[in-house]
């Protein structure tokens, strides 16, 4: 007996991620090739022909697992029946704009997709976002959709986990696949705390930590840091547009491992609502390391944390509760 469909949504469908991340989808990349899906792809209505176009091109190419295509810019159509819905679509900053203009824009698009997603999408949904500010943009949706476990709302910091792993495979010329436990502490933005104190490398002679490996701690504090906190800028300034692949591909790396597991031994970085562990404060969604089993993911405990991270996982928090504060202004 073949697999149920699962119906995955993507906002923003039309868009340079959405683009990226559909065929990645359908080919079994996010649920693995044994999984039929469904997609659900939403966005807004001047970009409805393009949209369209994208769901042409999904025919054509033909894949097996592709069970169906739901193009729309109608958000109670987009939503209805969804199983895991990955939200792309936002208001993104244009030159000129304010941090409080930009807020507001997402506030009020958030606070409708929440709406419609409480009403019309499967019973426990899992929801990613990734449209910026993700974290805060999450924590919205998870306000306007009280009947959605907090649990199931999620933020993306894969991508920044992902390029903390590549920039320490590229500097140790190593394979990315053996650099493992690195730590993205905070918010998708560049106070994001990229922590390897914890991180390991497997070598002939068995695992090895990152930091004795690399045995530069100046590297380590310094420039490691400000890379994976500033990639997005440098890959704007080389490609002329935002990061899209990566992002795309991450999106998929977030949802497998929370549906299908983590493994053993090894953690990733989401952005999940703040229980109060490593004393941050709770009621935000703040980027933890964390392991998945059973479709449910747990926050590593127990990780020392040095003076130095201290200070960078309390700074990525202050930032993270102005946000908030000023999400909440957008509301008033």
């Amino acid at each position: 007996m073949g697999k149920e469909p699962v119906r995955v949504l993507v906002t923003g469908a039309a868009g340079q991620i959405g683009y990226a991340l559909v065929p990645m989808i359908a080919r079994g990349v996010m649920l693995g090739p044994d999984q039929p899906v469904i997609l659900h792809m939403l966005d807004i209505p001047p970009a409805a022909e393009a949209l369209n176009g994208v769901k042409m091109e999904l025919v054509d190419a033909a894949f097996p697992l592709l069970k169906g295509v739901v193009a729309t810019t109608d958000v109670v159509e987009g939503c209805t029946g969804v199983n895991i819905a990955i939200m792309v679509g936002g208001f993104p900053r244009k030159e000129g704009m304010e941090r409080k203009d930009v807020m507001s824009k997402n506030v009020s698009i958030y606070k409708s997709q929440a709406s419609a997603l409480e009403q019309h999408a499967a019973a426990n949904c899992k929801v990613l976002v990734v449209a910026n500010p993700a974290n805060t943009n999450a924590l919205i949706l998870k306000e306007f959709a009280p009947s959605i476990p907090e649990k199931n709302i999620t933020c993306l910091t894969r991508l920044d986990h992902n390029r903390a792993l590549g920039q320490i495979s590229e500097r140790l010329n190593v394979q990315v696949s053996d650099v493992k436990n690195a730590i993205i502490w905070g918010n998708h933005s560049s106070t994001q705390y990229p922590d390897v104190n914890h991180a390991t490398v497997k070598t002939p002679s068995g695992e090895k930590p990152v930091r004795e490996l690399v045995a530069d701690d100046a590297w380590l504090h310094g420039e490691f840091i400000a890379t994976v906190q500033q990639r997005g800028a440098a890959i704007i300034k080389a490609r002329k547009l935002s990061s899209a692949l990566s992002a795309a591909s991450s999106a998929c790396d977030h949802i497998r491992d929370w549906v299908l597991g983590t493994p053993e031994g090894t953690w990733v970085s989401m952005g999940v609502y703040s229980d109060g562990s490593y004393n941050v404060p709770s009621g935000l969604i703040y980027s933890f390391p964390v392991t998945c089993r059973n479709g449910e993911w747990t926050i590593v405990q127990g990780l020392s944390i040095d003076e130095l991270s201290r200070k960078k996982l309390d700074l990525t928090a202050e930032e993270l509760t102005e946000e908030k504060a000023l999400a909440y202004s957008c509301l008033s």
